[in-house]
């Protein structure tokens, strides 16, 4: 009897699980953010190479590691649009649950995303949890009173910059904000030779924005170097704002600091 007791306490503790509650892996920083606001971190067995978590890594949303995940074996694994099919059924193992997840398209995708991970794994309050954050975030912009100046939002990966426009999340949050977000394109803009726009001094030339934010994430080499000297530039911090979840309620925070009573903004 006893025997048989130890050897069931090995097998949860080397598959990450316990009774009704599914282990998980996290294929993006992103998605970790928003199963800690949910409170289940505890659930989560892998995560994305690109993750803080001192856990086994599982590759990222464009090349999941197959064997990592099959070693784990997770109930369910949570990932992105950016994974391709092919390459997401490829790498699930057998009796792993694949949820895909959206994000980067709006502020929407962000609030759904906590009821799909909620109804994933059985939150009663998901709804609440999702319908609270809306209600945080958008009020929280609201008061920021960005009083409708131009705005560019920048950053930048392996030294090319991309410009964020119209159906991304950080387009939503801005306008919220009020401020008129400058960036027409339908999406994300890279800034490269192969690009209708190819650099910075042109994209300013087109747009000319009062204010270009430069969200500065240093740690992943998504840094800007900027140098205009007629427009305001103000840094703003990268783990704030370049991930689509409710960590972005931070990056509110840091906007009202700047923005917020009134001050019409300051340098950064």
């Amino acid at each position: 009897m006893m025997k048989n007791v130890c050897l069931l306490l090995l097998a949860l503790l080397f598959t990450g699980g316990c009774a009704g509650k599914p282990s998980i892996v996290s294929q993006s920083p992103y998605i970790t953010h928003t199963l800690c606001y949910l409170g289940v971190d505890d659930l989560i067995v892998g995560v994305s190479r690109y993750d803080v978590l001192d856990l086994p890594k599982t590759g990222g949303i464009i090349d999941p590691d197959g064997e990592a995940l099959a070693r784990l074996s997770p109930d369910i694994l949570f990932t992105s649009d950016w994974t391709a099919p092919e390459v997401l059924e490829a790498a699930t193992p057998a009796g792993t649950r694949s949820i895909i997840l959206h994000g980067f398209g709006s502020m929407s995708e962000i609030e759904q995303n906590i009821r799909d991970i909620s109804r994933e794994l059985e939150l009663s309050d998901g709804e609440a949890r999702a319908a609270a954050f809306a209600a945080e975030w958008r009020g929280a912009a609201e008061s920021v009173k960005g009083g409708g100046k131009r705005v560019l939002i920048l950053s930048s990966c392996q030294g090319e910059p991309f410009s964020f426009g119209r159906n991304t999340y950080l387009y939503d949050l801005f306008t919220v904000a009020g401020f008129r977000v400058v960036e027409d394109h339908p999406s994300i803009r890279h800034l490269n030779e192969a690009g209708d726009i190819r650099t910075l001094d042109e994209l300013l030339r087109m747009t000319t924005p009062e204010i270009v934010f430069v969200i500065e994430d240093g740690e992943h080499g998504c840094a800007v170097n900027f140098s205009a000297k007629s427009v305001q530039v103000v840094q703003l911090n990268g783990e704030h704002f370049v991930y689509p979840a409710p960590v972005l309620l931070e990056g509110i925070d840091e906007l009202l600091r700047l923005y917020g009573k009134g001050k019409g903004g300051e340098e950064g």
